[in-house]
């Protein structure tokens, strides 16, 4: 009689990282300061493009510190 072994073993790989929303809001945030800027909200525009502008240069300095580390 043979046993049957799994090829491979049974460990599960856990992502250091969980996910990549630093980009995922800029971009969100970016559309809704467009369509707040075509509808006259301008405060609203201004202050989503501010805090998409923030996300994106958080995200390029800690993509920098990654890449050098």
């Amino acid at each position: 009689m043979v046993a049957l072994t799994p090829a491979v073993p049974s460990t599960v790989t856990v992502p250091l990282q969980s996910g990549g929303g630093l980009l995922y809001y800029a971009v969100v945030l970016v559309i809704l300061a467009l369509v707040a800027g075509i509808a006259g909200f301008r405060g609203i525009a201004g202050l989503s493009f501010r805090v998409a502008k923030f996300l994106v240069v958080i995200f390029l300095v800690l993509a920098l510190v990654t890449f050098l580390l």
